[in-house]
């Protein structure tokens, strides 16, 4: 029986071996590991390629987020908008600052945060919207820039996933005040470790987060502000350096797969499908579906050694971590979203044979009775 793999992580670095370990000799040979040329190249690189004038590379994609907001001086008991269906990361940057997140229920065709209900979850004490393209399909960003710019409010973007997406034309990454990316191994754009990065067009704001990821230091021991340490490592720099190059051709292969799935798994009436505005160019870091019996569709699956996973099971807002805090009330859309979401395989290095073993066995388990298989 052939087995599919949910994401395999060895696949990139078996095709990019030669150009991988010569970053890696270049790296070691150089003597320098911390802030240094290839974390300078890098940062150029990603900046261009974002259409952004700054990059600033930070240790993890929740350092990311939190740094833009505390650049943003946001504070103890500012508020700050952020979706009810995302991971939890989104929630935690905001509450590092000490401020509160104030969840918006999503759209249910997209999972993105439905931008029509934000306005009314605005008070005196919201600064910024956090926006996330979940999964890699960009949110609604007119309608949230919009209402941004009526109440004097900040708008960043987590684009953790969605690396190389595109929105009306342009990449996501340059399309509010801020955008806080992560390159975790399972990304779009993955490292062989954490890592993280800052993308904007606001040559102070890029400064002040420049200061905050190492220690409030521009200079070894002379400290201006209380920062922290979060640092892109040379070796993580160099590594991303060479996938860039390979990123979009890895998107259009996600692309490709998403839409045999798409065609092909339309017959499938219980299957809710992913659902792509006009407007946005996802770039399938997630394939997302729906099913009533998300439990029996699932370990159906895994039965026949398809892998699948669950994003996410349980919503920030009845996590063990912020049920403590306070009761957000309930998010109907959100809660159903966590019983029904699965995730499908989809990676750069999915094969042909793989995805159509996923498509005929899921369509052969269209019928599936309670307490079955």
């Amino acid at each position: 029986m052939m087995k599919v793999p949910f994401l395999d992580l060895k696949a990139p670095y078996l095709e990019l071996k030669q150009e991988l370990d010569a970053a890696y000799k270049r790296v070691m040979e150089s003597g320098w590991y911390i802030l240094g040329q290839e974390v300078e190249a890098f940062e150029t690189e990603f900046a261009a390629y974002c259409g952004v004038q700054y990059c600033v590379s930070v240790g993890n994609g929740l350092e990311a987020l939190h740094l833009i907001l505390r650049a943003m001086d946001i504070d103890q008991g500012d508020e700050v908008i952020v979706p009810a269906n995302t991971y939890i990361a989104t929630w935690l940057a905001v509450s590092h600052t000490g401020a509160i997140p104030i969840p918006v229920e999503p759209d249910e065709k997209t999972y993105n945060i439905d931008a029509e209900k934000i306005e009314a979850a605005i008070t005196v004490k919201t600064k910024a919207i956090l926006a996330v393209h979940l999964y890699g399909q960009p949110a609604n960003m007119d309608l949230i820039n919009e209402i941004a710019e009526s109440h004097n409010l900040k708008v960043i973007e987590d684009a953790a996933q969605a690396h190389g997406a595109y929105y009306k034309g342009k990449r996501v990454g340059s399309l509010g005040d801020a955008a806080g990316f992560s390159f975790y191994p399972t990304k779009n754009l993955g490292a062989l470790g954490d890592g993280g990065a800052v993308t904007t067009n606001d040559h102070q704001l890029a400064d002040k987060i420049s200061l905050l990821r190492n220690y409030g230091s521009p200079v070894k021991y002379f400290n201006e502000i209380k920062g922290f340490n979060s640092r892109l490592d040379e070796l993580q720099a160099a590594f991303l350096r060479v996938k860039l190059r390979k990123l979009d051709k890895w998107n259009e292969h996600r692309t490709n797969i998403a839409n045999q799935y798409i065609k092909a798994l339309s017959t499938f009436k219980s299957l809710t499908l992913p659902h792509v505005p006009s407007w946005a160019k996802p770039v399938w870091h997630l394939f997302v579906v729906r099913h009533p019996k998300r439990s029996e569709f699932q370990k159906y699956l895994n039965n026949l050694e398809i892998s699948t996973m669950i994003h996410y099971p349980v919503p920030p807002h009845l996590s063990d971590a912020y049920m403590r805090e306070q009761n957000y009330g309930n998010f109907p859309i959100t809660e159903k979203m966590a019983k029904d979401v699965l995730s499908l395989p989809i990676s750069p290095h999915l094969t042909e044979q793989e995805v159509i073993r996923v498509i005929e066995q899921s369509l052969a388990g269209q019928v599936l009775r309670e307490g079955e298989p």
